[in-house]
């Protein structure tokens, strides 16, 4: 009996003295920050610390080995110029990060999910977007104004905020043959984005812009400080069963009653904060100030404008593809990414990953081109039915209002025609097409209302 002890309270110490293994590592750059997630095949304690003069990050790992090369890791704009590790102590794991810039280091440890083992994660973050030659506003990416027009009366451009889903270290759903929700939406949300850059009077503005995670509330924030007139955030559905299939469209729920399956899809994208490693992010939004406007009329008033271009942007996906179930109307479900108080917001489910077919389709660039040029009409559609006041849009409207017609006559010029109605040469060049100021006798002009 002693010997059994014996042997099990051996057995104890050798499995608690094993060392933990790193065993694989991945590299995340964003704008403002590089993220490096090391997989583990158990927890481990670690510490960080920073080395100057050069400057260096340095990560201990007590009691840990690698099982893995870093020479493979592409370390392009991640602020990183070499990576090298060696044993400490003789029993512990030193990594050392040669910086080619200054960044603020910052560590935790993620539990196991349904997608990884423990992981170890090592945030690097720039102190100035400077730092990889970005401009330093919050915009990662922006159009430049279409129309000269515009610019010079100080006419503002219509902003869409578009949101790829997921991105980085968390891939969002993942279909039979393994494509990527994160790689999808970020295609058609590039896609969206060109397409409504084309037109005059929109500037569409993209939450990110390759493949790095950002927090959900981030997302909604970043609407609120570029001052979007709409915020869209784009997804692929994933179900349990296969046979699930059909796009949809979600604005955020008002408390009333949800759809068993908008529930379930709502719980599965906010789960994106902990699959992607945002640590310390609820996924229950505490924010006293949104709670009071909740109840503000202004929050109702977001919510109907949300359903309202929701529908459009519904009317004009299932003009070519099927939508999910008998849903054609928009749905509602409590998304963390759609709780900006005061910008309209909807979800677009674009599909369902997990049904085969659907896949295939999600997997087409023709297929996405349709499904960005469906939610492009729909905004369309709807802020000319609600143009905002003070934009380009408006001014056009209006435009179209108070335009005459004009016969050209014997000796008229483009000029002298647009200075008799009070009217720039361009106006009228952009009213009716004209490749130039050249015109013929006869020819019917469209003038603008001065």
């Amino acid at each position: 009996m002693k010997f059994g002890v014996t042997w099990l309270l051996l057995l104890v110490l050798s499995v608690s003295s094993h060392a933990a293994i790193v065993n694989g590592v991945r590299v995340w750059p964003a704008p403002d920050n590089t993220r490096l997630v090391f997989d583990l095949d158990q927890p481990a304690e670690h510490t960080v610390l920073v080395l100057k003069n050069p400057f260096r990050v340095v990560l201990d790992v007590k009691g840990a080995q690698l099982k893995t090369d870093f020479s493979d890791l592409d370390l392009a704009n991640t602020g990183i110029s070499r990576i090298r590790s060696a044993v400490r102590n003789q029993n512990d794991l030193r990594i050392v990060l040669d910086m080619s810039s200054e960044m603020t280091p910052r560590s935790f440890a993620l539990k196991p999910n349904d997608q990884y083992g423990d992981r170890l994660v090592l945030d690097l973050e720039r102190s100035t977007l400077a730092d990889l030659g970005l401009d330093s506003s919050p915009q990662v990416r922006q159009s430049v104004s279409k129309t000269l027009e515009a610019v010079n009366s100080l006419k503002r451009d219509v902003i869409v905020v578009i949101d790829a889903g997921h991105g980085g270290e968390d891939p969002g759903a993942i279909g039979p043959k393994k494509l990527r929700e994160k790689n999808v939406v970020l295609a058609m949300a590039k896609e969206l984005y060109d397409q409504l850059d084309a037109l005059p009077g929109y500037k569409p503005i993209m939450t990110r812009t390759g493949d790095y995670i950002v927090a959900l509330k981030k997302r909604s924030d970043f609407a609120r400080q570029n001052n979007a007139d709409l915020f869209i955030s784009i997804h692929a559905d994933a179900y349990r069963l296969p046979s699930a299939q059909g796009a949809s469209v979600f604005a955020l729920s008002n408390g009333g009653s949800v759809s068993a399956m908008a529930k379930y899809l709502a719980d599965k994208e906010n789960a994106s904060d902990v699959i992607g490693g945002i640590n310390g992010v609820s996924l229950e939004d505490k924010d006293d100030t949104l709670k009071s406007v909740l109840v503000d009329l202004s929050m109702t008033s977001t919510l109907q404008r949300s359903v309202e271009v929701g529908a459009l942007v519904l009317a004009e996906i299932g003009r070519f593809t099927k939508l999910h179930g008998d849903r054609r109307s928009v749905g509602h479900a409590n998304f963390v990414v759609l709780r900006a108080p005061d910008v309209p917001s909807i979800l677009v489910e674009s599909g369902f990953i997990s049904n085969p077919r659907e896949e295939a389709n999600l997997g087409s660039a023709a297929y996405r081109k349709k499904m960005a040029t469906a939610i492009k009409n729909g905004v369309v559609k709807y802020f000319e039915q609600t143009p905002p006041d003070g934009s380009y849009i408006a001014w056009a409207q209006q435009q179209k209002n108070t335009t005459k017609k004009y016969t050209v006559a014997k000796g008229d010029t483009l000029s002298g025609i647009a200075a008799r109605n009070g009217v720039s040469v361009n106006r009228i060049i952009a009213v009716n097409n004209l490749s130039g100021t050249s015109i013929r006798i006869g020819q019917v002009l469209l003038i603008p209302g001065a």
